[in-house]
C-alpha cells in the first residue's frame, strides 16, 4: 500500500462522514491498534536503516496529515450538531413573574416624603441642587479652608477641579447667593463620602434645613427640631436632650440625641436612660453669611442636618444601611410601602 495515494482517499471519506459515530470509524481504521498507519509503523523493523529513515519519516507526516483533517472534521460536525440543537431548542432567559401586582416605595423615598411633609407644614421650602459641586460651595463658603482638619473626613471624591458633594449644604449656599433673607428651605438629596461599613456608605441621602432671617434664635431652632421628631416617630412624650459640639458653619453647635431603652433586642425609643444621636444643628456662623453676601450684623439664623438612612433605620427596624441598595426584592417587599397608602398630615 502508498499511503502517499491515501491522501486524497482520506479526504473523500472524511467529506462523506456526516456524524461523530462514522469519523470514529475512520480514525480506528487508520490509527486503532490493527490500523493502516499503526501496522506500517511496525513494519519498520524489517527494513534497513537507511530505509527505516526514509519510511519513517513519510509515515510521520502522513500521520500529522491525518490527524489535521480528522479534527478539523471533528470540529466541523460538533459546531453543526450544536447550531441544529439550538435552532430547534428555545431558552427562556426571562425572569419569573413577580408575586406582586404593584411596586412598592422605597423606604428611603418614604422618609424623604415624610420629612418634606412635617417641615412643609412649618412653612419650609424644598430645594435641591447639583451632586457636582465646586470647591468653594462645598467647602470654602461654609467656613472649612483648605487647611480645616473637617475636610480630612469628608474631602474625598474629586472631578477635576470639582467634587462629589459631601452634604447637601452646597444648595444652601447656592440658595443665599441668589436670594435675599427671609429663607426657609430643607435640601434633601444625595450626598458622598469614602466610607463604607454596616452603618456607612459610599453614597447616602440627607436632609438639611435652613432659616434666615431677623429674629430667629436657638429657642426657635430646638422648637422646631423637637416638634419634626415627635411628629417623625410619633411620639408625643419624646425624651431628647441637646448637647454642645463643634461645627465650622454653625456657632454655637449642637448634637440632639433622643432616649431609648432595650429589651429582649428590641429598641424602644423616646424613653430610657441610653441615649442615640440622631442629628446636629446650631446657629449659622456670621462667617458663612458674610461669605454668601448676606449682612450678619442684620440677620441671623440655624441650619440643621440629618440621615435619612439612618432615620429609616431607626423607624422601621432596618439593622444594615447596606440593604438598602441591593435591589432585592424579597427585602423591598417586606420593607417597602405601598403607593396607594401615601397620606400626610396636610391632607394631600
Amino acid at each position: 500500500m502508498s499511503l502517499k495515494m491515501d491522501k486524497k482517499l482520506i479526504l473523500e471519506e472524511f467529506k462523506n462522514t456526516a456524524s461523530i459515530e462514522e469519523l470514529e470509524k475512520i480514525r480506528i481504521k487508520y490509527l486503532g491498534k490493527k490500523g493502516l498507519i499503526s501496522l506500517e509503523m511496525k513494519s519498520l523493523g524489517t527494513l534497513s536503516i537507511e530505509q527505516k529513515k526514509i519510511k519513517g519519516q513519510e509515515l510521520n507526516i502522513f500521520k500529522s496529515f491525518f490527524e489535521k483533517e480528522f479534527n478539523n472534521k471533528k470540529n466541523d460536525i460538533e459546531k453543526f450538531v450544536i447550531n441544529e440543537k439550538l435552532k430547534k431548542e428555545k431558552i427562556d432567559t426571562s425572569l419569573p413573574p413577580r408575586e406582586f401586582n404593584t411596586g412598592k416605595i422605597h423606604p428611603i423615598s418614604q422618609t424623604i416624603y415624610r420629612i418634606i411633609d412635617i417641615f412643609s407644614s412649618m412653612g419650609f421650602s424644598v430645594k435641591s441642587g447639583p451632586d457636582i459641586e465646586t470647591d468653594f460651595n462645598n467647602f470654602t463658603a461654609l467656613n472649612i479652608p483648605n487647611h480645616h482638619p473637617a475636610r480630612e473626613m469628608q474631602d474625598t471624591f474629586y472631578i477635576q477641579e470639582k467634587v462629589l458633594r459631601t452634604h447637601t449644604s452646597p444648595v444652601q449656599v447656592r440658595t443665599m447667593l441668589k436670594s435675599k433673607p427671609p429663607i426657609r428651605i430643607i435640601v434633601p438629596g444625595r450626598t458622598y463620602r469614602s466610607d463604607s461599613d454596616s452603618t456607612h456608605t459610599p453614597m447616602f441621602h440627607q436632609v438639611e434645613g435652613l432659616l434666615i432671617d431677623d429674629f430667629s434664635t436657638m429657642a426657635h431652632l430646638k422648637g422646631c427640631l423637637i416638634d419634626f421628631l415627635k411628629d417623625f416617630f410619633e411620639i408625643n412624650d419624646l425624651k431628647y436632650r441637646f448637647r454642645p459640639s463643634y461645627f465650622p458653619f454653625t456657632e454655637p453647635s449642637a448634637e440632639m440625641d433622643i432616649a431609648y431603652s432595650k429589651k429582649d433586642n428590641v429598641l424602644k425609643f423616646g424613653e430610657g436612660d441610653d441615649w442615640l444621636e440622631i442629628l446636629g444643628c446650631g446657629m449659622v456662623n456670621p462667617k458663612v453669611l458674610e461669605n454668601c453676601n448676606i449682612n450678619s450684623s442684620k440677620y441671623q439664623g440655624f441650619a440643621f442636618g440629618m440621615g435619612v438612612e439612618r432615620l429609616s433605620m431607626l423607624k422601621y427596624g432596618i439593622t444594615d444601611i447596606r440593604s438598602f441598595y441591593e435591589s432585592d426584592f424579597r427585602w423591598i417587599n417586606h420593607y417597602g410601602f405601598s403607593p396607594m397608602n401615601l397620606t400626610s398630615s396636610t391632607g394631600l
